[in-house]
């Protein structure tokens, strides 16, 4: 009986369960069913995407960037391959699965990449499996790294990521002008900035299916777009021309004490800028690294934002970013809005009177030569005097309506609109609220401000026949991808004066360089026009001034136009006449040949000293040359222990130069040729008589233009160059005044 029961009790038991069971798997079907209808139709498109996400791996191409072209051809800006170098230095083993002594991995290191062995060390001994040792490194050096690793039988732990640099071949070549790219290969200031769009490129993209391990899954359809490269860019600048003018740029602002300097050279009739350049300027290669060692010495002392400002400082491209009082050289303007309305003509003496000063509404407005008035005067005289009085006259004659209309004209009151980055526009006056004194002022340039491109521009129309053109920094762009060619022509903005007043104001500019106080800037054998400029600097109020020149050659059938500007000199002179004059003589000196404009010089030598041009010595025994070279009149240099019939393979000055008598010539054998450095006397305000002695003494040689007293010398003194180099000199009369 109890048996039966446990069975009937244990029957219970297992319906119940049973039933229990059931009641569960219900549920269960319930909630799955649920599930998948909160999967299929809730969640669904959701879960398809991130579905299709987990199995595809899509990447991006990058573009190349476009090359940076000089005029012809010589590359200013170009990306190249480089390399990081990482390393975990917990796995860094021999072949053996032996570690390698951290101490030979930081000498190592420090060898192959010239970097600091403490700071490796350093960073090989700290906690961290991932440590940088060098970005962008070059290939010759990621060479060498793996020549070092199979020497070593090191296969482990040294990591080589490939990446892109953007390389500078020139450093500081145009530095302001062309600008650089951040580590996002965007260009941060300069023409890779205001270019980026055209040089930049469109980046392309590759999607292919993935296995569940993030493999590519073979033999499945890709979807590729291929990558645009940026174009290749064509500049209108020439890097003969553009060294040219940084090298004179430099030494004036040296050799002045001037805070800064700029050089605009352009071509009158096409717009084109064949240079531009600020001093000081910098490294494209390293431009967040401050060039001045003042601020290099304190820069770790600095608040980010004080180091910010330096930089944006030191990137500013004064040329276009930057306004001036342009003084004196503002006076071309006024003279051709004179000439075009028929106010004044360019030689009639009785057109202006100067009594030293001319007085407007009380105030006395001075001219630099007070002591010695001008008098009467014709336009012509007066540009040549640079008379500020008789400018003043010739203002309140014309008056603000007309003066503004060519302003206007002239693109004097609203930037170039040119592709440079950054650019500024000028400050004038509101018309409807100047006064006399205004006026007055503005008639010889002081009281506004205009940009140096702004400036050079307007007197470029003047050069090429009254026409306007906009200034032109693009020669053309190229396509890498497809060859295409694009050649942006040169764009005429208007007719701004006549051809007639254009040329007499040539004719004029002419006089102002062949007898007024833009003497300092003649070139023998060429016209050479001009017109100097010194002004206060409008926003200081302890006397820092701007000395400047325009200058401008041939005076028919203008070639080329050149701007000099020094900012806030300190030293003898802050004339523009005195010291910028001089170095449109030099730049143009250069140029002119380059440029093919034909010199009339026959003789540069009318010193009276006796010259000889040195004979070609080489392949001669050292005896035969020193015979050659007495009977000519030279002094002659020999290292010591040279026997007199060893062959002569070097000389300097090289051959060809015409030489004073008594100049030194030193000569070098196959076994001796080590040269001897000396140092460049500065020649500066010495006779030609001083400089020759000078030179003797230093062991150098001249070569002198011109006479009177050395305004310029084309290398700075104090500079470290060979024994028997030769140094050009210009000489040029005394003048008074030179504003």
């Amino acid at each position: 009986m109890n048996e039966t029961k446990k069975i009937l009790k244990a029957t219970i038991d297992n319906k119940n369960r049973l039933k229990k069971t059931r009641a569960v798997l219900l549920i269960l079907l319930i909630l799955l069913v649920f599930k998948l209808f909160v999967l299929q139709f809730v969640q669904g498109e959701d879960l398809s995407r991130q579905a299709s996400a987990q199995q595809t791996d899509t990447r991006t191409l990058e573009p190349t960037r476009g090359i940076i072209y000089d005029a012809n051809g010589k590359l200013l800006a170009i990306s190249a391959d480089v390399d990081t170098v990482s390393v975990n230095p917990k796995i860094i083993k021999y072949s053996d699965d032996t570690e390698v002594d951290k101490e030979f991995l930081a000498q190592s290191f420090s060898e192959i990449f010239g970097l600091d062995y403490t700071e490796l060390l350093e960073k090989l001994n700290s906690a961290n499996s991932y440590v940088t040792i060098a970005s962008k490194v070059e290939s010759d050096k990621i060479d060498a790294l793996k020549k070092w690793m199979d020497d070593n039988k090191i296969y482990s732990g040294i990591n080589i990521d490939s990446a892109v640099k953007r390389y500078y071949p020139y450093n500081t070549l145009a530095s302001h002008v062309i600008g650089f790219t951040g580590t996002d290969h965007n260009g941060l200031v300069g023409l890779e900035n205001s270019l980026d769009d055209i040089l930049a490129g469109t980046p392309g993209q590759v999607v292919t299916l993935t296995d569940s391990v993030n493999s590519e899954i073979p033999n499945q359809q890709k979807s590729y777009i291929e990558p645009k490269n940026g174009s290749n860019v064509y500049l209108t600048i020439d890097v003969n021309i553009q060294s040219i003018a940084e090298k004179y740029l430099s030494q004036a602002v040296i050799d002045n004490q001037a805070d800064s300097g700029t050089v605009i050279i352009i071509e009158p009739d096409t717009g084109n800028i064949l240079a531009m350049c600020n001093y000081p300027d910098y490294n494209l290669n390293t431009p967040f690294e401050p060039t001045d060692s003042t601020i290099l010495e304190t820069w770790d002392a600095l608040s980010a934002q004080e180091q910010n400002d330096y930089l944006y400082s030191m990137w500013n491209n004064t040329a276009v970013q930057s306004t001036y009082e342009p003084g004196s050289v503002f006076k071309i303007i006024t003279a051709a809005v004179g000439l075009e309305e028929n106010i004044v003509s360019p030689n009639d003496t009785s057109s202006f009177i100067c009594e030293g000063y001319e007085t407007i509404n009380g105030t006395n407005i001075f001219c630099w030569r007070t002591g010695r008035p001008h008098g009467y005067q014709s336009l012509k005289q007066a540009l040549a005097n640079s008379c500020n009085p008789a400018f003043i006259q010739l203002g309140l004659k014309i008056g603000a309506p007309t003066l503004y209309k060519y302003y206007d004209a002239f693109g004097l009151l609203s930037s170039t609109n040119s592709d440079f980055y950054g650019e500024s526009s000028s400050v004038f006056h509101n018309q409807n609220n100047l006064t006399d004194v205004d006026l007055a002022a503005m008639s010889f340039g002081q009281g506004i401000t205009v940009t140096p491109l702004q400036l050079i521009t307007a007197v470029s129309a003047i050069a090429n026949e009254g026409v306007l053109m906009h200034p032109r920094i693009i020669d053309k762009i190229a396509n890498p991808d497809t060859g295409a060619i694009t050649t942006p022509e040169p764009v005429e903005v208007r007719q701004v004066v006549s051809e007639q007043t254009a040329s007499e104001l040539l004719e004029m500019l002419d006089y102002v360089v062949s007898d007024g106080t833009g003497k300092h800037a003649d070139v023998t054998g060429y016209s050479i026009g001009g017109k100097s400029g010194t002004s206060e600097t409008l926003t200081s109020a302890d006397n820092t001034y701007v000395a400047s020149f325009i200058g401008l050659s041939p005076t028919v059938n203008t070639q080329v136009v050149v701007l000099v500007a020094l900012y806030n000199p300190k030293g003898d002179s802050f004339q523009g006449g005195e010291i910028a004059g001089p170095v449109v003589a030099q730049i143009f000196s250069e140029i002119l040949p380059h440029l093919g404009v034909t010199s009339s010089a026959t003789d540069s030598n009318s010193s009276g000293y006796k010259t000889t041009a040195l004979s070609d010595l080489n392949g001669k025994t050292i005896k035969e040359a020193k015979q050659l070279l007495k009977s000519a009149g030279f002094t002659v240099h020999i290292p010591d222990n040279v026997d007199e019939n060893e062959i002569v393979t070097n000389q300097m000055p090289k051959t060809g130069v015409t030489l004073f008598e008594g100049a030194d010539v030193f000569l070098y054998t196959e076994n001796s040729n080590v040269a001897t450095s000396v140092t460049v006397p500065n020649f500066k305000g010495k006779t030609l008589e001083q400089c020759i002695n000078m030179a003797q003494e230093a062991d150098l040689n001249i070569v002198a233009e011109g006479s009177g007293l050395v305004v310029s010398q084309d290398v700075l003194s104090n500079t470290q160059i060979e024994a028997g180099s030769v140094i050009n000199l210009t000489l040029k009369s005394a003048l008074e005044g030179g504003y």
